[in-house]
């Protein structure tokens, strides 16, 4: 295979287009909630922070303690819905192919990179594209050209979960 040829798209919605929109809706409803409820912008990679001030006395998750509260609720409310989810639309089972290991990687990963990019998808995408800031705008530019090439990347390499 040609390395610089561009991998087929396979289809973007197999399972349809309704549970995305309606993922995306309540995604966006549930921002508009705690923006309008708190006035501050819902971003989950914060969310871990608050939670840390429950069991760290460091300084940088202590600034959290007086919202510390509704987001342990909106973390929890992130989970419950997987949980719902998974009751509804797969019998209960949360299954996949990708193994524990990969799965805690990318999970590092991610986490990295929310640091570094100061921000994770749900704050920029939603949020801060939503009050166009263009820190927010680059961001999510740059998350998914990352996305896009790292996945024609590992579909190259034939990596399999």
């Amino acid at each position: 295979m040609d390395p610089v040829s561009v991998l087929p798209v396979a289809e973007p919605f197999p399972n349809g287009v309704a549970r995305y929109a309606i993922g995306g809706l309540l995604v966006g409803l549930g921002a508009a909630v705690i923006y309008l409820g708190t006035g501050i912008s819902a971003g989950a990679s914060t969310f871990l922070e608050s939670t840390l001030s429950y069991v760290s006395g460091q300084s940088r998750f202590q600034r959290y303690v007086a919202s510390r509260d509704w987001r342990l609720l909106f973390t929890l409310g992130i989970v419950m819905g997987a949980g719902v989810y998974a009751v509804v639309f797969q019998g209960g089972a949360w299954t996949t192919a990708v193994s524990p290991w990969r799965l805690l990687l990318g999970g590092v990963l991610v986490g990295i990179g929310t640091r570094v990019g100061r921000g994770c998808t749900s704050g920029h995408g939603i949020c801060g594209v939503g009050s166009a800031s263009r820190t927010s705008l680059v961001g999510v530019v740059t998350f998914l050209l990352v996305a896009i090439g790292t996945a024609q990347l590992v579909a190259a390499l034939g990596v399999t979960p």
